[in-house]
Order: structure tokens, then sequence, then C-alpha cells
């Protein structure tokens, strides 16, 4: 399991960047970027060097953690996977790539697509710095056309990228993933009901073209059970340094990013969990209860009382978004 802080290294590079610009403006510039996306843009308001090390700053630590959090999940229901290669589609400044490879020592190949010239050049410079991903093949384009040139890899990934796409070449563009993907395809999105839309869709689609068999979260390949106006997504805590503090003008010393995602594989996985934690558990002095999507294609509220301490035990542990063992009922 990877964590879902930035490595060092990259930290240190945002902040250095930033050094090179005001706190105000680059927080202005930030400021402007994140009310694009929220508006319904895409990355076409990056264009500067300032406004991609803004924009980074602000929004990679929490992408990252994300991504993080998802490959983890991967890795737990797949533990043998040691892809060789990846392809990260709408790559930006190499967020997911940052995070596969902190997550696979086996990746030797990484590729990147992208049409945003200033967090191509961000991603390059960052990349520049390490020794894993020195000889990054990032691509600048747009992706439907890019994907279709690209070499298949093991780790496919597009990373909060799909909801930039009308409708009509969102579904081209999962087809020509999974078309590219010889093991893993992972699919995240904002944990919005629109971006869990988008991740639903996806995934029952590709399932209904036969082939693909889910990783996570679903520890089942059956239609999602939540109803509007429920949907799945997850929450993954991180650590805000002084910098994306000042920048996002907080004064909280963590980020709660919210998220939903998919992860489909060619072959059956090994270890998928029996139940996915979909809500934080609430704990009282009777029992422990926790929202479950469970194998058998139902979502329930299970509750395991203290006085069954063995269980109680464990389930106290449990986690919003974890993959777990529910107790055996007589």
């Amino acid at each position: 399991m990877i964590s879902p802080d930035l490595p060092p290294h990259l930290k240190a590079a945002l902040e250095a960047g930033l050094h090179r610009q005001s706190r105000q403006d680059a927080a202005a510039r930030a400021a402007r970027i994140s009310a694009a996306y929220r508006s319904g843009g895409n990355s076409a308001t990056i264009t500067s060097e300032a406004d991609a090390i803004a924009y980074a700053a602000v929004r990679m630590p929490a992408t990252y953690a994300a991504v993080a959090a998802s490959l983890n999940a991967v890795m737990q229901a797949s533990p043998e996977f040691a892809p060789a290669s990846l392809l990260d589609v709408g790559a930006g400044p190499g967020t997911a790539s940052f995070a596969a490879a902190e997550a696979f020592a086996s990746l030797a190949s990484f590729q990147a697509i992208d049409a945003n010239p200033a967090l191509r050049t961000l991603a390059l410079a960052l990349a520049d710095d390490t020794i894993r991903l020195h000889d990054l093949a990032y691509t600048l384009g747009q992706a439907r056309t890019l994907v279709d040139r690209a070499e298949s890899a093991d780790l496919v990934i597009a990373s909060y990228m799909i909801g930039e796409l009308g409708e009509a070449e969102r579904t081209a563009i999962v087809d020509a993933l999974w078309a590219k993907t010889n093991q893993t395809l992972l699919i995240v999105e904002p944990g919005t009901p629109a971006g869990y839309q988008r991740i639903a869709a996806a995934r029952d689609r590709l399932i209904a073209a036969g082939g693909a068999h889910v990783a996570a979260p679903c520890p089942h390949a059956a239609a999602c059970p939540l109803v509007v106006p429920d949907w799945c997504h997850f929450a993954q805590r991180l650590a805000r340094s002084r910098a994306h503090r000042e920048l996002k003008g907080a004064d909280v010393p963590f980020e709660d990013e919210k998220f939903s995602f998919i992860a489909l594989t060619r072959q059956p996985v090994t270890h998928r969990p029996a139940a996915r934690v979909l809500a934080p558990p609430l704990v009282t002095k009777i029992a422990m209860t926790a929202k479950l999507c469970q194998a058998d294609g139902t979502a329930a509220a299970v509750s395991i009382p203290r006085r069954d301490k063995p269980a109680f035990a464990a389930a106290r542990r449990w986690d919003w978004g974890d993959g777990v063992e529910p107790p055996t009922r007589p």
C-alpha cells in the first residue's frame, strides 16, 4: 500500500516553483482555474508555467491522494499484479504516473497523453528530477486520437479526465481505453453524483461488452444497488502543507478529497473483498453499524454488537472505502 501524500520530491519541486511567483498571484491563478473546472470547463484555462504550477500546487495533492487510494484497492484485490507498462490518459502534471510509480516497482515503461502544453511541460520537468520517470514518454494532443495510436499497456489510468468530454466522446474513449488495456484499467472521477454516473456508465458498458472483471471498488459485477439520490463515492484525507493552505485560503491542516472510481481487469481477481464500506461507520455504546456493498450485489447496513467482542474489535477498525470481510452470522 502507498501513502496518499505526495512524495517529498514532488512537494519540494512544486514549492520551489511557487517561490518564483508571489503567493497572491498564485492564489488568484489557482482560484480562477478551479472556478473554470467547477463550471464545467477544462484545462484550457491553464496557459502558462505559472498557471500550471499554481494549479498543481492546489489540486495535485488531492488528485494524487484519490489515485493512490484507488491503486491501493487494486493491489488489495490483485496482490500479484505487477504491471510493466503504464498508459496515463489525460495525464495533466503526471499525477497518476507518479502514483503508479510509487505503487508498482515493476513499472518500467511510462506513456502519458494530454492536450495541455503547460501541464505537459510541468510534468516533464517533475519527471526529469526522478529516476523512475526520467524517460516519461509524454505525447501532446487530443486523447481520442492519441489513445488509438498509443501502445497497449498493462495498466491504463484515466484520472479526472472523462468528465471533460461529451457523452458520445466519453463512450468512445472508454472503449478505446479498454482496447489498450492488457491487464487493468483504472478510471477515477470526482466523488459527485455526476462523477459517479460517469463511472457507473463506463463500468456497465465494459462489463456488458464481455471480458471485463471488476477488481474494485465493487465486490461483485452485478448492477449497482444504490438508488438515487445515493451514489458510490469515497473520501481520502490528506495533509495540507503551509503553501497549500495559503493558496486555498484555508486554516484546516487537512483536506478530504471525495472521488469515485472503477478498476476493471482482463482476468478474474484473486482477492476481491467480500464487502466494501460505503460510508463512515457509526460506533455507539451498543454496536458498530456500517453501510456495506456486498458480494451478493446488495447494499445494506450491517450492525455488529459490542457483545460480540472479536467481531466488534475487527469491525472497529473499518473505515470508509475499506474492503472488508463481514463476520459470518450463525
